[in-house]
Order: C-alpha cells, then sequence, then structure tokens
C-alpha cells in the first residue's frame, strides 16, 4: 500500500515504520534463517578465486545449475543462484555465501547447509577449489583479493575509505555466520532486540575464528570483530537508543534514516548516490532521479546497507559471529533460535545482561577482539556469561522439543558451543596453538586441514 502511495505523495516515517511493523507474525509462523560465508581459494597454491576464468567463480556458479539452482542476473551477468527459498550469492571479494530459506527445524538448517556444502564441493572439486571457513582471510593482501562483478560493490568500495580505515577489508577480507529470526509484535521485537545486542559479543567470543592476517597472528582473536570497529561509524555500533525507554519500530526508522545512503536500484542498475539523504530522495530531491520519490522498495534496499550488531528488517538478523566449520554454522542459528523462541528463556537471557550499563556493553564489544572469553563485564567473565548463555538455549531448545529422524532434539548443534564455554578456549586460539606449534609457523596448513 505505501508503495503505491509513494508513487503520488511522499513516504512519510509511518510508511517507514510500517515496513518494520509488517514482519510481525504470529509464534506458529516463526522461522529461522541461516547465512553463512566462506572463502574460495585453489587447492593447488592456496591463492584467491577470480571471477573470470574456466574455473573461476562464474565457472562454479554455472556448474551448480545441475542441481536445480536457477540463475540471478545483473544485466548479463550471473551474480548468485536461487533454489526454494535460498540464495546463493557473491560477497565483494568472492566470499561464497548461502542464504538459506526460512525453515522450522535446526535439523532442516543442517540438512539444507549440508546439501548446500555437499553441492559445492562436487563442483569445486572438478575446478580445483576448496572453501574455507574462518572469519578473516588468513593470508591474502587486500590488493589480491578479486573483485566481484556487482554494481551495489563498486559504490561501497568507492565510498568507504571517505568514512572508516577498514571498510574495504570489511568487504573483500571477512566472512560471517548469521541467524534471521522473527518478532510477533513490537514488544517482542524490543525485547529480543535489546537482549541480542547486549549478548552479542559474548557470541562473537565463541565464535572467535580469525587469529590471521597475511600469514602471521595479528594480535586479535576475531579480527573481524575488530574491523567493524573502523568501518563507517554512521552504519555500524551497538545502538544505545534500542536500551532506552520508549525505544520501538518508529525509533529505528529515525536511525535508518538519518544513515546516508549507498544507492538506489533501479532494474539491473545501481544509482551510486554515496552519501545523500533519504529524506531527500523521498521529498524528490535526488538530482540523479529527477521527478521520483522514494518507494518502499527503496526504503527496503537502504534498510540492507546499515551495519549494526543487530539489523531490523522484517525480521532480526544476528551479525556477530565470525565463520567456521561445518559444525559450528549450524551451531549459530540454533544458539538463537534456543533463546528467542522459548519465552523462558528469551526471559533468562535478559536477566544475564539487563543491568548492563552502556558502559558495560560498550567495554564488552571492544575487549572481545582480543581477549575472547576472557574479557570483562559488570564483574563477570565473557566464559561465565557465555556458559550461562548457552545452557538457556539448550533449556530453549529442549522445550521446542523437534526431534529428528533419530528422535534426537535441536540441543544436539549446542555441542561444540558447550564445549568451548567449558574450556574458555576459543576456535581462535586452538589455531594459534596449531601455528605455533604442529604447523611450525606454516599458514598454508590452516587451507589444507580446515577446508570444508
Amino acid at each position: 500500500m505505501a508503495q503505491a502511495a509513494s508513487q503520488e505523495r511522499p513516504l512519510t516515517l509511518d510508511d517507514l515504520t510500517a515496513y518494520f511493523a509488517s514482519g510481525s507474525k504470529p509464534k506458529e509462523a516463526f522461522r529461522v534463517g541461516a547465512e553463512h560465508e566462506k572463502f574460495g581459494f585453489y587447492l593447488k597454491d592456496h591463492t584467491p578465486v577470480p571471477y573470470e576464468g574456466d574455473k573461476g567463480v562464474h565457472a562454479l556458479l554455472t556448474g551448480l545449475q545441475r542441481f536445480g539452482w536457477k540463475p540471478v542476473m545483473e544485466g548479463e551477468v550471473i551474480i548468485g543462484l536461487e533454489r526454494n527459498g535460498a540464495n546463493v550469492s557473491l560477497e565483494p571479494g568472492g566470499q561464497f555465501e548461502l542464504s538459506g530459506a526460512p525453515l522450522l527445524t535446526m535439523h532442516d538448517i543442517c540438512e539444507e547447509t549440508g546439501q548446500h556444502l555437499d553441492e559445492v564441493k562436487t563442483v569445486a572439486d572438478e575446478l580445483g577449489l576448496g572453501f574455507l571457513g574462518l572469519g578473516f582471510s588468513p593470508l591474502w593482501k587486500r590488493e589480491q583479493v578479486p573483485i566481484m562483478p556487482k554494481g551495489r560493490y563498486v559504490i561501497m568500495r568507492n565510498y568507504m575509505p571517505k568514512v572508516g580505515g577498514l571498510g574495504l577489508d570489511m568487504m573483500l577480507r571477512t566472512c560471517t555466520v548469521q541467524a534471521n529470526l522473527d518478532f510477533s509484535s513490537e514488544a517482542d521485537m524490543v525485547a529480543k532486540f535489546r537482549m541480542s545486542l547486549a549478548l552479542q559479543p559474548i557470541v562473537t567470543a565463541l565464535f572467535a575464528n580469525s587469529p590471521f592476517t597475511e600469514g602471521k597472528p595479528n594480535g586479535f582473536l576475531s579480527a573481524r570483530a575488530d574491523v567493524w570497529n573502523d568501518t563507517d561509524p554512521d552504519r555500524t555500533g551497538l545502538l544505545d537508543f534500542v536500551f532506552e525507554d520508549g525505544f520501538d519500530f518508529e525509533r529505528y526508522a529515525r536511525y535508518a534514516l538519518d544513515v546516508p545512503m549507498y544507492f538506489a536500484k533501479r532494474g539491473d542498475r545501481y544509482i551510486d548516490l554515496a552519501g545523500r539523504s533519504f529524506s531527500d530522495f523521498i521529498d524528490g530531491k535526488i538530482g540523479e532521479l529527477p521527478g521520483e520519490r522514494a518507494s518502499i522498495k527503496d526504503w527496503a534496499d537502504h534498510t540492507t546497507t546499515l551495519f549494526p550488531e543487530v539489523r531490523l528488517k522484517t525480521y532480526l538478523e544476528m551479525r556477530g559471529a565470525d565463520a567456521g566449520p561445518w559444525s559450528r554454522l549450524c551451531a549459530l542459528p540454533a544458539l538463537w533460535t534456543g533463546v528467542f523462541y522459548d519465552d523462558a528463556a528469551l526471559a533468562a537471557a535478559w536477566d544475564i545482561c539487563k543491568d548492563w550499563t552502556a558502559e558495560d556493553r560498550a567495554g564488552l564489544r571492544r575487549d572481545v577482539p582480543k581477549l575472547g572469553l576472557k574479557a570483562q563485564v559488570a564483574g563477570r567473565s565473557a566464559q561465565d556469561v557465555a556458559k550461562d548463555f548457552v545452557a538457556i538455549a539448550r533449556q530453549g531448545l529442549k522445550a521446542r522439543a523437534h526431534v529428528n529422524g533419530g528422535f534426537l532434539d535441536e540441543t544436539i548443534y549446542l555441542g561444540e558451543l558447550e564445549e568451548i564455554a567449558d574450556s574458555g578456549v576459543t576456535p581462535a586460539e586452538r589455531l594459534l596453538a596449531l601455528y605455533h606449534g604442529a604447523w611450525k609457523g606454516d599458514i598454508n596448513r590452516v587451507f589444507e586441514d580446515f577446508a570444508y
């Protein structure tokens, strides 16, 4: 309705707010979408994979179509694939992403993820490619990374150096695993947003898996998380306003309205509007689009260019975890589902962090990239908080009682996280132990020992 109205009158704040509110759905309709990214490399020399060539990313996208994937085009260029509500897409530096379909259970998600990785491996083996799940590229310099031919990335690449020192690293040298989850109402959204935003650094610590840059230890356990501290202050961070009294859909819409634009999309074409005001777009004051006012589709596109630790669309997107091995790809959505979709678990998770101050949250977010589970918050270690959080998720998943064919419930996907929390040793610290021990300082071993 708002889109049709926008042709006759400017969008209003109510229209922008209603876009977020439209995501509310009854609990029985709740689903989970899982996403993960991975670095492609040539098996022979561990170099990154360009788009072009008979053994490049284009060939991989073409080869996967034998499994029923349909191409997604930008002009004459294949930039992704789609099948049954799922998408395969390319990040700016060729990171290969699966954005899964909205599914009911973690068993469904793990099956979808496994099928995708099997299909990718089948084609990749033919092309001499491998894939690696880490949060930051362990070997390649920024200038070595090939650029994917997508219009929005050209705009972002030109804009990033104007607003931060590490934005290009974010684009070209990081990989993440994410989960998208639903809310039933504005109040439910607020409760979930606050809890997940406060506890996101705890998840960053549990999944910390990026201790190497250009072949050597970089001083971080999650270099990916650190990159976000110097990417673009207008569109990243912990959003303190989420914790203020009166936070609601409208307040997030006001925040999004203040974030400078990247682009507007018309057909297959991206129009560079980097740094421009969405309010001016609403008022028809964008010279590159004379006579045009922003539509709700333009607003939806704009909201995808915000990068806080938790992002509101018509669902909530968890954005705090480094990519990792197959087993942790299923663990991330399981963890968040356990605390999001059981009322007792949601309340218990909020109890962990409800008394944290803005300084507590900022200090935890600042310290976790270097210290992992040894970071402190409000007089507790991140490890202790992580133990409690994973235990709450376990209870939430147990209460859901979704069993697989072997009569096992969704708690089976938390085992690795429980072991990390109990030991206090992050995945990154285990990689560092290998690097200084069995690998004898040879970073190439990570490609050989940890490829999918």
